[in-house]
């Protein structure tokens, strides 16, 4: 009869089960208690790079996506611990990335999370759902959290969302131009 291994409370060194420890956590939870402000900030950022849309589109947008990412790879995986997805709803869900979440829902928690705001999977992890709660409290831009996330496209995976946002936004207002332009009957 073969012996059963049992369990011990040996953790190799450097190992954890929260991989979210130090400097990185410690600024992931700072920015959603100042998503207010990265809001604006944001939003000022998202506003520089519309207008220099004329320069994305006379170099091209997928000649410069390599440097873009680069940067928006360095930026929001120190400030939100991102994973680089491509598909950005931090201004919709309080400047905390759903995909932190072990299970990685983007349309709110499980059903799971512990009476002390706590992840399920994670007992010592607050909830991502929950401090995306408390953040979108702090926003302008409220009731964004409460918009329906469209599944992860992960062919978008380490693409730049700062790029696609850029590109979207042009269109739309390149198709306002026109409509306000077109001769009314």
């Amino acid at each position: 009869m073969a012996k059963v291994a049992s369990p011990t409370a040996y953790v190799p060194g450097g190992a954890s089960s929260i991989r979210r420890q130090g400097a990185k956590y410690t600024v992931r939870l700072w920015s959603v208690r100042h998503a207010g402000f990265l809001e604006k900030f944001y939003d000022f950022f998202a506003e520089a790079l519309l207008k220099l849309h004329w320069l994305w589109n006379m170099i091209g947008y997928t000649r410069v996506e390599r440097s873009v990412v680069f940067i928006e790879r360095r930026v929001k995986e120190f400030m939100f611990d991102c994973r680089m997805c491509g598909q950005c709803t931090l201004s919709d869900t309080g400047m905390s990335c759903p995909m932190n979440c072990p299970k990685s829902l983007r349309n709110g928690p499980c059903g799971g999370v512990r009476a002390n705001g706590n992840c399920e999977i994670e007992p010592d992890m607050p909830c991502v759902w929950v401090q995306a709660w408390k953040g979108s409290q702090m926003m302008t831009a409220k009731d964004n959290i409460l918009r329906v996330q469209q599944p992860v496209d992960h062919s978008q995976r380490g693409t730049s969302a700062w790029l696609r946002v850029t590109a979207r936004r042009a269109a739309e207002r390149a198709t306002g131009k026109q409509a306000a332009a077109a001769p009314k009957p």
